[in-house]
């Protein structure tokens, strides 16, 4: 590997461990705002994110546009993105933020399914045979029967990851066609504000004080992370980082324990334990290849 590319690559790291302590603070946040609708938190998530976007983009004199051949991608990362954020919202309001962590955590997984598709970057068996794992172990956090009153909510989770993952994919490919890091998450914030305003206008929840700054540190804290995790992305591909973005279920995990007291049940730990195994396979048999 190319000196420059280890460069891109190490830098690509570090953007997405940084991403994954601001998305673990985004969530806490989001369960410390309470019974807040999820379209609510989503607008004020988006909103405050809005802000710090425009702020980087004047500081820098950059266009909030996206270059012509980049502005449907863009378009599309927005679009999956609110969907996925409003599924990872109405999970972590009736799941423990570990395990509401985890099944959004399975874009990285999804990230390589879109890529085939979108940047014909191929996966082979060996790959399949890592992502049918990455699932199987899913399966043990979800525990798909109808007795299990957090069946719907978990199964929402596992969309809002497909959505993530789908997103991280339009992010790279808006990149390769000349997007900036800042308009992507400045269009994404707007869009997300523009559609869910509606919703808050005509159906606004009184907030207290308490639960407005928490909105506030989830927006400012998603500000952070989706800076963070576009510069990764534009940085290396998808298939080379992801794993480090599973630290995301470690400060995740140490959130709910020491802050909320949680603690995830075995079955969920099984999953835990499976997928990030299949992670860092998928990470090492990667990394093998381009050495």
């Amino acid at each position: 590997m190319a000196k420059l590319e280890l460069k891109s690559l190490h830098k690509a790291i570090i953007y997405l461990v940084i991403s994954a302590l601001f998305f673990a603070f985004m969530n806490m946040f989001v369960q410390l705002s309470g019974d807040v609708p999820t379209i609510q938190k989503t607008f004020f998530r988006n909103f405050f994110a809005l802000i710090v976007a425009s702020v980087v983009l004047m500081k820098k004199k950059q266009s909030p546009i996206p270059p012509k051949g980049a502005r449907l991608d863009v378009l599309l990362r927005s679009v999956v993105g609110y969907i996925g954020v409003i599924c990872n919202f109405f999970a972590l309001s009736r799941l423990n933020i570990s395990d509401a962590s985890l099944l959004n955590k399975m874009s990285p997984f999804f990230a390589i399914i879109f890529s085939i598709f979108l940047l014909k970057e191929k996966a082979n068996r060996v790959q399949w045979a890592i992502i049918l794992t990455a699932f199987i172990g899913v399966l043990f956090v979800i525990k798909p029967t109808f007795h299990n009153a957090e069946l719907l909510p978990s199964l929402v989770g596992f969309l809002g990851g497909l959505c993530a993952g789908c997103a991280y994919t339009f992010v790279r490919r808006a990149t390769k066609h000349g997007a900036n890091g800042s308009s992507i998450v400045f269009c994404f914030s707007a869009f997300s504000c523009i559609v869910s305003l509606p919703f808050v206008i005509f159906g606004y929840s009184p907030m207290t004080l308490q639960q407005f700054l928490m909105l506030v540190g989830a927006g400012l804290s998603a500000a952070v992370g989706q800076f963070c995790i576009t510069a990764a992305y534009s940085h290396a591909p998808a298939k080379e980082v992801s794993i480090y973005d599973y630290s995301q279920i470690l400060f995740s995990a140490a959130i709910g324990f020491f802050v909320m007291g949680q603690l995830p049940d075995m079955l969920s730990v099984v999953g835990y334990v499976i997928i990030i195994a299949a992670a860092y396979a998928m990470f090492r048999y990667n990394n093998r290849r381009v050495e």
